[in-house]
């Protein structure tokens, strides 16, 4: 099974490699469409138009991200669904891997979707046992969230992480720590596109996922 990672998009719709699975970790709107509204009508115009030009064989699984507020009351209702399932502590299935969507981070600033300890120890908690490929938005503590002041990712989510043991999880949101990380036999990726002056920079994360392991196919600067 081929899988492509993709997270802080922030309103660009990039062109996607060939996959059965993407993934989309987050931060999904524009910066000029933060408010319900506005966020609504890009994701019913564009976003729509994008996810409807990919291949119809692919499956796209999505969560929100600390930009996404059109998000925060669960996904926004639209005359036709979106081609995407949607998870917000929910779990979906496909092709025996059993995937579990969160969104949430540590608290930063005034933005959707933050939680302090120990709230976001009790959201990984939902996490179950048995998941397979973990789609977050923020990454654990120490693996794919540095900042000039230090890492700013979950440590109760590298503690979840450790002890669930996924064969895959993906994350953004720290766009200078896009790359790939092992935890453990868990592969973890941060898959933000845009660095930290809000620009196209990076590849979307291929990997390939048999029982052998998960193999990371194509990553690095645009």
């Amino acid at each position: 099974m081929r899988i492509c990672c993709i997270s802080d998009l922030h309103g660009y719709l990039p062109a996607v490699p060939e996959c059965d699975l993407l993934l989309i970790a987050g931060d999904i709107v524009p910066m000029n469409a933060h408010g319900k509204p506005e966020g609504r009508r890009w994701l019913d115009g564009p976003f729509r138009a994008w996810l409807d030009g990919l291949p119809e064989r692919l499956t796209i699984v999505g969560v929100s991200g600390n930009h996404d507020f059109v998000f925060e009351d669960g996904e926004p209702q639209f005359a036709r669904p979106l081609r995407w399932t949607y998870l917000q502590d929910s779990e979906t299935t496909f092709d025996g891997l059993k995937i579990w969507g969160t969104p949430w981070q540590p608290t930063f600033y005034n933005w959707a979707f933050n939680l302090d300890e120990p709230d976001l120890a009790a959201k990984w908690e939902l996490i179950p046992d048995a998941t397979d490929v973990l789609l977050l938005h923020g990454p654990p503590f120490g693996y794919g969230d540095p900042t000039s002041s230090g890492p700013v990712g979950s440590r109760s989510l590298l503690r979840r992480i450790q002890a669930v043991k996924p064969r895959l999880a993906i994350a953004g949101h720290v766009h200078s720590g896009y790359g790939v990380y092992t935890i453990g036999p868990t592969i973890l990726v941060n898959a933000s596109l845009l660095n930290e002056d809000y620009k196209p920079a990076n590849r979307p994360v291929v990997v390939d996922v048999t029982d052998a392991g998960v193999t990371v196919v194509e990553s690095g600067p645009l």
